[in-house]
């Protein structure tokens, strides 16, 4: 008996720590994380938003052509057939420069974004959890403030959803940028493919940046919900004490 009564206690305990933490993340937490994200995008890493900034060389050379050894050239007829039907590429056994780096501006922002983003998924986490807490037992009537406390937990476990959502956009960038990296490799004769490498280093640069601001502006409607309506969050009836879980 003594030990049921231990472990509903630390349960307790468990639940006003996660309050407690809760409201100090919605009074001050909320503001601080607004301001640095503001500054942030402030600087010139993101507010310039240079293009050229992000370009890199791939390292991979175009090879020299190969020269016809044989005593007799061939035909035009025969050129153009073998012009029409050899389209496998370039053998790729080794790069003769070495590997093809990732994006090292790319991976510097990354770096910066990716503690944000996991931020955010953990602040809204403890949030959904806060919420949840002062959901009281289930009453016919008296219902309005058990709506609000509703809306607003949809809305939070939406503002969740995205944030995990942006680090699968990162992973499906150095997908993306490896597959026509290694057709730069086949076809290394084909500026079009190189041309393509750049387009997607410039794209996901646009998206960390975007990806920021959203940031920001998820923790600040989440901060104006929450603040608007914290009496009914947190009392959403009168006699909310007596029904608490």
């Amino acid at each position: 008996m003594a030990g049921k009564v231990d472990v509903a206690q630390k349960v307790q305990q468990y639940k006003d720590s996660l309050i407690k933490k809760a409201e100090e993340l919605i009074v001050h937490g909320f503001p601080s994380k607004i301001v640095e994200l503001n500054d942030l995008l402030a600087t010139d890493k993101f507010a310039e938003r240079n293009f050229n900034d992000v370009h890199q060389d791939l390292n991979i050379n175009v090879p020299e052509p190969i020269v016809n050894d044989d005593d007799e050239p061939p035909t035009a007829k025969r050129a153009r057939v073998e012009a029409a039907t050899d389209t496998t590429g370039t053998r790729v056994m080794i790069l003769p420069n070495g590997s093809v780096k990732c994006n090292a501006p790319i991976c510097e922002i990354i770096k910066v974004v990716k503690p944000v983003i996991r931020g955010l998924v953990e602040d809204s986490n403890l949030l959904k959890m806060w919420i949840s807490f002062m959901i009281p037992k289930i009453e016919d009537g008296n219902n309005f403030g058990v709506s609000i406390q509703e809306d607003t937990l949809a809305e939070i476990q939406s503002v969740e959803s995205e944030a995990a959502a942006f680090f699968d956009q990162i992973s499906r960038y150095f997908i993306s940028r490896a597959k026509v990296v290694s057709k730069v490799a086949k076809y290394p004769h084909i500026d079009d493919y190189r041309r393509a490498v750049q387009e997607l280093d410039e794209k996901e640069f646009l998206s960390l940046w975007l990806v920021l601001s959203e940031v920001r502006n998820r923790y600040c409607s989440l901060h104006d919900i929450v603040i608007k309506n914290l009496e009914k969050l947190k009392k959403p009836r009168s006699s909310n004490a007596e029904h608490l879980y």
